[in-house]
């Protein structure tokens, strides 16, 4: 099992990747590293429900993915984290499950959050704003980053 700092935070974009033409390389990649012992795959309650009205070939790679040992929970401070991040306009009301994620992690103590999301996770400004809301409210901060930067993460560079 990988160490905590190994551990990723998985979206629904990620799930739904898998069998997506464009984001199926990376994603797939992703996947054969998690089985390869590289990275510890964790998801939420949030992706699971979010899941249920995906096709069904990304509900069983999700299935065959996560079980009670890697999907989050929600809690009081899961929620409150999730409307402080709302109410500071980091993400639109409608789009509240985009912080429910990120809450999630943080809340969790995963540091890495994984989505094919560009417009609402993965965006250098959302990740400013959810990290500002997690110093003022005493979390510590995490990353929002796509499953390239992840799978290249290991790679030595030249000299």
């Amino acid at each position: 099992m990988p160490d905590p700092a190994r551990k990723l935070y998985i979206d629904t974009s990620v799930v739904g990747g898998y069998h997506d033409p464009l984001w199926m390389a990376d994603t797939r990649l992703l996947w054969q590293q998690a089985k390869a012992g590289h990275w510890s795959l964790i998801t939420s309650i949030v992706a699971e429900a979010e899941i249920q009205n995906a096709p069904a070939n990304v509900r069983q790679i999700f299935a065959d993915t996560f079980d009670a040992s890697n999907i989050l929970d929600t809690s009081h401070e899961v929620e409150e984290l999730a409307e402080a991040y709302v109410q500071a306009a980091v993400v639109p009301p409608k789009f509240a499950d985009d912080a429910l994620h990120v809450a999630m992690a943080t809340v969790h103590g995963v540091r890495l959050i994984v989505s094919w999301n560009f417009k609402h996770l993965v965006n250098v400004r959302r990740e400013d704003g959810f990290n500002a809301v997690n110093i003022l409210r005493g979390w510590p901060i995490v990353r929002i980053v796509s499953p390239k930067e992840i799978i290249y993460a290991d790679q030595e560079q030249p000299d």
